[in-house]
């Protein structure tokens, strides 16, 4: 299960409305009435900004192609024990949810596992996906097939050890620099404050999985977790990327790694906001070498530490 993005500069007005009409996102009083309305004004106001920064990553989401790939290297790691099926489902662009249950429905499918591809967990991104699942299954009849839920895995010792395998071969990078020299920024993509007062648990995964990686790898360099891709304006959680890389700039840092923490593909949050937003506002800044480390992607690590997590459950 994944957040999905748009395939096309076209597709981006329809995916921001999907994204909008979510009751796990939008929800205030009266929300049932104001909801679709409200989302087809948001939608239409952004789209051509969000249509923007997708033309500057090649005209649409990699999400779909990499989430792919790591379906089907975990369905061949899991081959190796059972006879299993792996199937994508997208939240908010295609293939939908719906989608994927016609396909499973045609499998002779004894059990379920569910794996939101959220290493924290929140009730707008895993919980979304989850309600969205339940919704479905019900009306086509699915709902007796044994099923598993895979609700997070940010402490996970293998997803603690495909990030700090990817933080290594980001440091490569810094050839020419003394490694103390190197600051690590974690970023993690933002919720506002109010579903966090809310009992949310995904701040707390987050920082508990940035503590763990530091600690496996041992590194002795100055780091930080901030908050990205904030949208409206509520408080969200802090401190915010884009005024975090100021505030370092002015203490004198010149080497910078930005970790995409919570991110297991790359798409446009690390592509557009990191790699080029963010570096652009670096490099001006006076920052000398901006690294981004890639998101895990199909990690051999990381896609053995599924299968295991998935025979858990089964076994």
């Amino acid at each position: 299960m994944q957040l999905g993005g748009p395939d096309s500069l076209e597709a981006v007005e329809p995916f921001l409305y999907n994204l909008f009409t979510d009751p796990d996102i939008i929800d205030f009083p009266f929300a049932r009435i104001a909801r679709e309305p409200l989302a087809r004004f948001i939608a239409s106001r952004r789209s051509k900004k969000v249509q923007h920064h997708y033309a500057e990553i090649g005209g649409k989401s990699p999400i779909l192609e990499l989430t792919t790939l790591q379906a089907q290297k975990l369905e061949a790691e899991l081959s190796l024990c059972i006879d299993a099926r792996a199937f994508v489902a997208m939240r908010y662009w295609h293939p939908l949810t719906e989608e994927t249950i016609s396909k499973i429905k045609r499998e002779r499918i004894d059990e379920i596992i569910l794996l939101p591809m959220y290493p924290q967990y929140s009730k707008t991104t895993s919980g979304s996906s989850l309600n969205e699942w339940k919704r479905k299954m019900s009306a086509v009849g699915l709902i007796s097939v044994p099923t598993h839920v895979i609700e997070s895995f940010h402490d996970s010792p293998f997803y603690i050890e495909a990030v700090t395998e990817r933080i290594n071969e980001a440091l490569a990078r810094f050839a020419n620099t003394k490694a103390r020299d190197v600051f690590l920024l974690f970023s993690a993509h933002g919720v506002p404050q109010s579903v966090i007062d809310s009992g949310d648990p995904y701040k707390a995964q987050v920082d508990e999985t940035v503590k763990l990686v530091t600690e496996r790898g041992g590194w002795k360099l100055h780091h930080l977790l901030c908050w990205q891709s904030k949208v409206g304006p509520a408080v969200w959680l802090k401190p915010y990327l884009h005024k975090t890389i100021p505030q370092l700039a002015h203490q004198g840092v010149k080497n910078l790694l930005v970790i995409p923490i919570a991110f297991v593909t790359d798409h446009i949050e690390t592509l557009y906001e990191i790699n080029i937003e963010a570096r652009e506002q670096a490099m001006r800044l006076g920052i000398t070498q901006f690294e981004t480390m890639p998101a895990l992607n199909d990690s051999p690590t990381f896609i053995k530490g599924l299968a295991e997590l998935a025979m858990e459950k089964i076994q």
